[in-house]
């Protein structure tokens, strides 16, 4: 069995060959690896190649792949159920450890992905304030709403284009886009647009257009604007909560959101995504209120045991000092030969990316050198041969877990040395 036939296979029965574009490795020129095997910070080929892995599914594996305190508890749950559509108790024991852990978290619902956590948030804004736009940042993902699936469009600053087909101009024109880092540009926007927004949502830490780190004071004001104008304020978490602290950025940061998106860790590697925060807020939500939102398979017995686990584990081993440490020490061993080539390796907690350098940090997709692409598939395809496995796009972040400990974190400090030699 091979990759290569695999994808031939695959390109006839789903579009591209895969079931999520990233995966399909447009650019590498070459073929997608297709894997059978995961464990720990490994992934294992069709072809039996084992590779280190700094994807972890995007960012959900906080403790690696296949956790065996973990694994216990899902082949525990799935021998008693796999799924209800009812009450059960699984659900309610994770609604209760994240409510009594985050105190702006007063009430959640579960949902099945971040996508679905981001547009029922958006949906209860709307509800809350009476109000139809939403204001988004150019270069933070929130999921393939079609609200949120829209880009800065040319001329009056604000203004919003499509960025996929199948979304209507009218649907772009409800969410107005801004740049990230820029305090002038969004003080006009609020003073332009303020009376007509819902909500603002932002990723606190934008790690989905390449590794963004906002300064404090610009995250502060966006907060201080969205109070002033009676603006709900929503902080998309579904790759930072739970994973740079236990309160995520809200903790780090000491702003406290409005309505906050989870996902990713929460599930422990299962399909689950929620929304939560103010009381109020949530109980707009049908059954108590008027803000139509289900799921059938929303709040999976086998993902809420699997979260509450990972969670409960990350807190008794106090995972985020681990992870800080770790990642620290990764940073150490290879920023000086990415330095070398003229290039940055920047990293915030679990999180890390690197890109050619620039003379000031960079927090705008505009500002993301033109050789990002070029640079980047040049490292991945040498480190792939080499048995390190990156997410395969220039703009995706990596993500050390638990299991890479330091003598694997040292593996694949030499494999990234001798792919920057390449360059």
């Amino acid at each position: 069995m091979q990759s290569k036939d695999l994808f031939e296979r695959s390109k006839k029965v789903a579009p591209g060959g895969v079931h999520s574009p990233v995966r399909s490795f447009a650019g590498m020129g070459r073929e997608p690896v297709f894997f059978k095997k995961a464990q720990g910070p490994y992934l294992w080929s069709v072809e039996e190649q084992r590779y280190i892995d700094f994807c972890q599914s995007f960012g959900p594996l906080v403790l690696g792949h296949r956790d065996e305190e973990i694994e216990a508890d899902v082949h525990e749950m799935i021998s008693t159920a796999w799924s209800f559509g009812a009450c059960e108790p699984y659900s309610l024991e994770l609604a209760e450890w994240i409510t009594s852990h985050i105190p702006w978290v007063e009430k959640l619902r579960f949902v099945s992905s971040g996508t679905e956590a981001v547009m029922s948030a958006l949906r209860v804004a709307r509800a809350a304030t009476g109000k139809d736009k939403i204001l988004k940042f150019e270069g933070c993902y929130h999921g393939h709403v079609d609200s949120l699936l829209v880009k800065a469009g040319s001329g009056l600053a604000g203004v919003a284009a499509s960025s996929s087909a199948g979304i209507s101009q009218r649907m772009a024109e409800a969410t107005i886009v801004t740049p990230l880092d820029d305090d002038a540009l969004l003080e006009k926007v609020f003073q332009d647009f303020g009376s007509e927004l819902a909500a603002v949502i932002i990723e606190p830490l934008p790690a989905n257009y390449g590794l963004l780190i906002q300064r404090k004071e610009f995250l502060q004001k966006v907060a201080a604007l969205a109070k002033a104008n009676n603006v709900l304020l929503i902080f998309d978490e579904v790759i930072s909560g739970f994973r740079m602290a236990l309160g995520g950025m809200a903790e780090i940061l000491g702003i406290t959101p409005d309505l906050v998106t989870y996902g990713k860790v929460i599930g422990g590697g299962f399909p689950v995504g929620c929304y939560g925060g103010r009381k109020d807020l949530l109980d707009l939500v049908a059954p108590n209120g008027p803000v139509y939102q289900a799921g059938t398979l929303s709040a999976n017995p086998v993902g809420m045991r699997a979260g509450l686990r990972t969670l409960q584990k990350m807190k008794r081993l106090n995972g985020w000092s681990v992870l800080e440490e770790r990642s620290a020490y990764f940073e150490s061993q290879v920023k000086g030969a990415f330095a070398d080539k003229g290039m940055t390796f920047i990293r915030q907690g679990s999180l890390f990316w690197f890109h050619y350098k620039t003379d000031a940090p960079l927090r705008r997709v505009d500002q993301i050198p033109p050789q990002q692409k070029e640079n980047f598939n040049k490292v991945f395809l040498s480190g792939l041969k080499n048995g390190l496995y990156l997410a395969p796009n220039a703009y995706e972040v990596g993500f050390i877990s638990m299991a890479h400990t330091n003598e694997i974190l040292d593996q694949s400090a030499s494999i990234l040395k001798a792919a920057l030699k390449e360059i």
